[in-house]
């Protein structure tokens, strides 16, 4: 049996403290993206919530986020099904689709710092909502990995 908790037990298995590991803190899921309400396509933008801190790429209130911004999604597991909108890299995506972590994930690596240096964070790529004006101005389609 593997070492790690992620390869041999399935999401639903997973106790709370596991489920919030799997999370590499990039900071992708807190951008604002568009759903097309004809295709269902989902399209990213560059830009960020306006708790998020753009540098560390983590949540600046985490704890009261849902009341704070009523649009933050919480990921369950009774959502699996929608996590098609998470962005490919993302843990809980890829498990749940029956990839591996990437080899940049902090539960692979030990730290953060391999994810910004691999470049799959949002550090230094997007700006906050107060400042965006029009979403639909910030669509962006960075390379495959993000």
């Amino acid at each position: 049996m593997s070492a790690h908790f992620w390869e041999h037990k399935r999401l639903d298995e997973m106790s709370a403290a596991e489920w919030e590991s799997l999370c590499d803190g990039c900071g992708k899921c807190c951008l604002v993206k568009l759903e097309d309400e004809e295709s269902g396509e989902v399209v990213f933008t560059n830009v960020a919530c306006d708790l998020l801190n753009l540098k560390s790429c983590q949540c600046g209130n985490y704890e009261n986020r849902f009341r704070l911004m009523p649009d933050c999604l919480q990921l369950t597991l009774d959502k699996i099904a929608e996590f098609h909108w998470l962005p490919i890299t993302c843990a809980y995506r890829r498990l749940a689709e029956g990839d591996p972590l990437p080899e940049w994930h902090p539960l692979l690596t030990g730290s953060r710092s391999a994810m910004h240096a691999a470049g799959q964070s949002i550090r230094n790529k997007v700006i906050h909502e107060r400042h965006a004006g029009e979403w639909e101005e910030h669509i962006v389609t960075w390379p495959l990995g993000f």
